[in-house]
């Protein structure tokens, strides 16, 4: 039988959308499952905030009653005001190995696109910055993190036999946590916090973080990512939405802040001990007891630790204000008990971010791409 795609709109066809990539790679020791929960929310229009500015579409693709593939087109009219593009994002996929499914997914996806005007696809993207985007194009015997994507090696090749292009790349890092802060490090740090004023704090409670910081950490992103690729400031109900999310789940002695004399947040360096082998123990599910893996993890039983961002205000950039939060971090990672810092993703070209690791033992383990591709104004009339 053909392919069939059919659009997906309940919350229980979400459900079933995102098993289906957890069951794809049920056998893959490298794949790190979502949590089912944390994905049927963000593709929902009524829990999601990113909704209030993107239009989005889930598509399922089925063949003899299975399904076999899986995608969700969406426009981020935020994106394209910004960058002055009609661009149709794509994210969210999964798919079995299949010519005809690949080709599928995608015409319902360019379909949907071109009849709101779109002209260009591009992806993997999520609704904003805060998903995960990227396609893994090397790498693929390293184990993941929760956040990035994984996927097979034949994603990229039917990427390029659709007729896509790279339009960027991340690259990401394994690094050596070292047993001590490196002496240049340590040195430029304590110029850094003389010269500007400037000091770390730690907190002991989620909720007074929380209180105190909660609101400008998110405005500390949108102001420092500004610059970045795609990037399109969070909106006060995205920060409302991910300080609830995630703030409470912090393991603070992971997290990093760095203020002026005025208590005015100018740096922020957030981790979490690798989450990846409870998820997988997890299969993405909370209940009955994928709960007790990740309350594991996050109590630190784990040797790896996940960089998950660092934003440093404009003005301090190149300041040496990122050795200040890994000159706090770096005892509190031996303290844990961390060997491994997992870098997450970094744009090829950010070379600001990347010169942070150069006191640092590391390999480059990872690399991942976004894909671009115009679309035709109309279907081609096949014979």
């Amino acid at each position: 039988m053909s392919v069939i795609v059919r659009p997906v709109h309940t919350t229980d066809q979400l459900e079933q959308y995102v098993k289906f990539g957890i069951d794809l790679y049920r056998d893959n020791d490298c794949y790190v499952p979502p949590l089912v929960s944390d994905d049927v929310h963000t593709l929902s229009p009524h829990v999601n905030p990113a909704f209030d500015f993107c239009e989005a579409q889930s598509f399922m693709a089925w063949r003899n009653g299975e399904p076999v593939g899986t995608i969700t087109a969406i426009i981020n009219r935020a994106a394209n005001e910004k960058f002055c593009r009609n661009d149709l994002r794509f994210g969210f996929m999964d798919f079995i190995d299949d010519a005809e499914v690949v080709d599928a997914l995608f015409a319902a996806v360019e379909e949907w696109g071109r009849s709101r005007g779109m002209t260009e696809m591009i992806g993997p993207m999520g609704f904003s910055d805060m998903d995960h985007e990227g396609m893994l194009i090397d790498g693929f015997d390293e184990k993941g993190t929760m956040a990035t994507i994984y996927n097979y090696p034949y994603y990229p090749a039917h990427m390029e036999r659709l007729g896509f292009k790279k339009d960027v790349d991340w690259v990401e890092y394994r690094i050596k946590v070292p047993e001590q802060i490196p002496e240049k490090y340590a040195r430029i740090a304590d110029i850094a916090a003389r010269k500007f004023g400037l000091r770390t704090i730690k907190y002991k409670s989620r909720k007074k973080i929380k209180k105190d910081y909660g609101r400008a950490i998110f405005e500390l992103i949108n102001r420092s990512y500004s610059d970045l690729y795609g990037y399109v400031s969070l909106t006060d109900r995205q920060i409302d939405y991910y300080i609830d999310q995630y703030i409470g789940i912090l393991r603070l002695d992971d997290v990093s802040l760095v203020v002026d004399s005025a208590d005015r947040l100018v740096a922020v360096g957030i981790s979490m001990p690798s989450m990846s082998d409870a998820l997988r123990r997890s299969r993405g599910r909370l209940f009955p007891f994928g709960w007790w893996h990740l309350l594991r993890a996050l109590r630190g039983g784990t040797d790896t630790v996940d960089l998950l961002l660092v934003a440093v205000a404009p003005e301090y950039r190149a300041k040496g204000v990122n050795a200040m939060l890994f000159a706090d971090l770096i005892p509190a990672f031996n303290a844990s008990g961390y060997t491994e810092a997992e870098s997450n993703v970094e744009l090829e070209g950010n070379e600001s971010v990347q010169k942070q690791w150069e006191y640092f033992e590391r390999r480059q383990h990872r690399r991942r791409r976004a894909f671009r591709r115009s679309i035709p104004p109309e279907t081609p009339v096949t014979a």
